[in-house]
């Protein structure tokens, strides 16, 4: 279960991501894209504090988690 104070963001996230034709274009300002080093290649995105939605990418977003990875 996430903090109710997140959820609305969480859900404007999860729809870009959904509507998304390639990674980048989640680069929208405010989101705090970044690719993550590592193989294979996942991204992430700000949602609050150290909280990150993350996912991987092959022809759509696949393995999509809410995590605290600092």
């Amino acid at each position: 279960m996430i903090s109710p104070n997140w959820e609305k963001r969480c859900l404007m996230i999860l729809d870009i991501l959904n509507a998304s034709v390639r990674p980048q274009s989640m680069d929208i300002p405010g989101l705090r894209y970044r690719a993550l080093r590592g193989k294979p290649t996942r991204y992430s995105v700000r949602v609050t504090g150290n909280w990150r939605i993350t996912f991987a990418w092959d022809d759509g977003a696949i393995d999509v988690n809410l995590e605290d990875y600092h």
